[in-house]
């Protein structure tokens, strides 16, 4: 065999190198999310050109609306989202068996489950990753951590009402009451915001609580957030009213608050804007 010189060498160690180091993975370019929250998040990255299939349950940004809608949670249409051709599925992490038949078809997916208010920065970063947007990604994460540094910078050194945060309960009534515990986005804005959730000890995203378990807490401060109605200023007013007859320090001192905006249920782009939606009460209520 012909002795190689070095030229020949580094050409022939290039031709080798490149037969086994595999190319970079192309930005998926046809992507159906089931999850509003990241759905935000892929269009205030710039990846929503990328976006051709969402939830049923998607309003925001205003685009959503001439995507295809293929279900849900619970009720994701498998023939509607293959017939998309999607190259990323963002699913939830209890979707197993939906999980399990895209893995079937070679779709990949983006897996997801709701945590804490620092997770929401990892998430938008990872999917920058994923869709070749890590710059804008980057910068929307960065942003997000400054407005919530900056409630926390607002609420330093002053009182902490004891707060509960209400998340559900029976239209007309003061049954059914489904609270944030000590665990979850809702519970770190409520803790960023400058209160004291009375429900902190309780490991959980939420909880149902009794008319009991209610008087023993005694809360200061009752936030409770109904982003899935459209009440009236009267409906409002009455719904409040129920809540001023609870023998509670917030009841007697007309610390109750109902919040309708959607945008403060999303762990998404616009949560660093709900910080500052609980902080606005909070210290409403405190002076």
């Amino acid at each position: 065999m012909r002795r190689l010189g070095l030229k020949g060498i580094v050409l022939l160690w290039i031709a080798l190198a490149c037969s086994v180091v595999p190319a970079a993975q192309a930005p998926p370019q046809r992507i159906i999310s089931l999850i509003p929250a990241v759905t935000e998040m892929l269009f205030a990255i710039g990846a929503g050109n990328q976006v051709v299939g969402v939830s049923s349950f998607d309003t925001f940004p205003a685009e959503v609306a001439g995507r295809t809608r293929v279900g849900g949670l619970f009720d994701p249409n498998y023939e509607a989202i293959l017939a998309l051709r999607p190259d990323l599925v963002v699913v939830y992490g209890s979707q197993d068996e939906l999980i399990a038949r895209l893995a079937a078809t070679s779709v990949s997916t983006f897996v997801y489950r709701h945590g804490g208010l620092a997770q929401i920065g990892d998430t938008i970063r990872e999917l920058g990753q994923r869709t070749g947007r890590r710059t804008a990604a980057d910068a929307l994460a960065q942003r997000i951590e400054r407005e919530i540094n900056d409630v926390r910078q607002r609420a330093a050194g002053k009182p902490r009402p004891r707060t509960l945060l209400v998340i559900g309960r029976e239209d007309g009534s003061m049954r059914g009451l489904f609270v944030s515990g000590g665990r979850g986005f809702l519970h770190d804005l409520l803790t960023a915001a400058g209160a004291d959730n009375v429900m902190a000890d309780v490991d959980r995203e939420g909880l149902q609580l009794s008319a009991e378990q209610l008087l023993v807490r005694a809360p200061d401060v009752v936030i409770e957030l109904r982003a899935d109605v459209e009440w009236s200023a009267d409906r409002l007013k009455r719904e409040r009213g129920l809540w001023l007859q609870a023998r509670i320090p917030a009841s007697r001192n007309g610390r109750i608050h109902i919040l309708t905006d959607p945008a403060l249920v999303i762990p998404g782009p616009r949560v660093g804007a709900a910080a500052t939606t609980f902080a606005d009460v909070v210290f409403l209520q405190s002076r």
